[in-house]
């Protein structure tokens, strides 16, 4: 399904589905660390009713499935889902294929909604009534965000480089340590209340790392087939000429928990 946005690569049409397989593969990236601040947190756990919007290939509810939790994904993209219950086949996860802006559940059904790289895709004037209806009273909406750090660290910043030269309209590149930006439209039914921001490292294979940037919006989910094939040899002789077999790549991780006010 394309997506198109103005305030996104341009308002260039991505489609999610296009590289799910890779992102199946490659995406599967967050360290314990990050899962280790969720469940600090006291979220995403011990019989908690947690609906995952934007899950993709099921990420969150996958890794955090352990810790107790009751999950729900949903994703506009049914690539996605499919990958999403391939990947969940032993586990009890229910996905639906839906936006954000359009999840239908009743009143008050869930204790915690998470939205993992993906909150400023949605709108926030349908997403924040939608949001604030199905939470139950005190719930928690939980933001998460990791990127790489381009000017902290070389092969990132490579790698960009040559993402930018086939999709130079891609906005995904020059990330920096920032907070999770909340719009206006849930200021008046949340109450911020923790976020924190930190720098992490998340470690690679040569393989993985290529796979990662293949599986980002500026490649695998834009470009035509014969572009993503020129991409990856360049990429491919360029990792082989700047990284060695395994590698760390600096990243950021960023939280924002917000309670709701009933």
């Amino acid at each position: 399904m394309n997506i198109t946005d103005k305030n996104v690569d341009g308002g260039r049409a991505f489609d999610w589905g296009r590289t799910s397989a890779d992102y199946a593969r490659f995406r599967d990236v967050y360290p314990q660390e990050f899962y280790d601040k969720i469940i600090g947190r006291d979220l995403c756990r011990d019989g908690q009713n947690v609906l995952d919007i934007g899950t993709g290939t099921g990420v969150l509810p996958r890794n955090l499935y352990r810790y107790g939790a009751s999950w729900t994904g949903t994703d506009i993209s049914g690539e996605q889902i499919e990958q999403a219950k391939k990947l969940s086949k032993d586990m009890e996860i229910t996905y639906f294929v839906t936006a954000a802006e359009e999840v239908d559940f009743p009143e008050n059904t869930f204790d915690v909604v998470t939205a993992c790289q993906c909150f400023f895709y949605f709108n926030p004037e349908k997403t924040a009534p939608v949001l604030y209806r199905i939470l139950k009273p005190d719930g928690r909406l939980l933001l998460l965000y990791m990127a790489w750090l381009p000017f902290e660290d070389r092969i990132a910043d490579a790698s960009e480089q040559l993402v930018l030269q086939y999709n130079p309209v891609w906005s995904g590149a020059g990330e920096t340590i920032h907070p999770i930006a909340i719009p206006e439209q849930y200021q008046e039914k949340f109450e911020l209340v923790y976020r924190e921001e930190t720098s992490i490292k998340v470690h690679f294979t040569r393989e993985g790392w290529h796979g990662r940037m293949k599986a980002c919006r500026g490649i695998g989910a834009s470009l035509e087939a014969a572009e993503i094939a020129a991409w990856e040899q360049e990429h491919l002789k360029l990792l082989a000429q700047i990284a060695p077999e395994e590698f760390d790549i600096v990243h950021y991780m960023a939280i924002a928990e917000l309670r709701v006010v009933k």
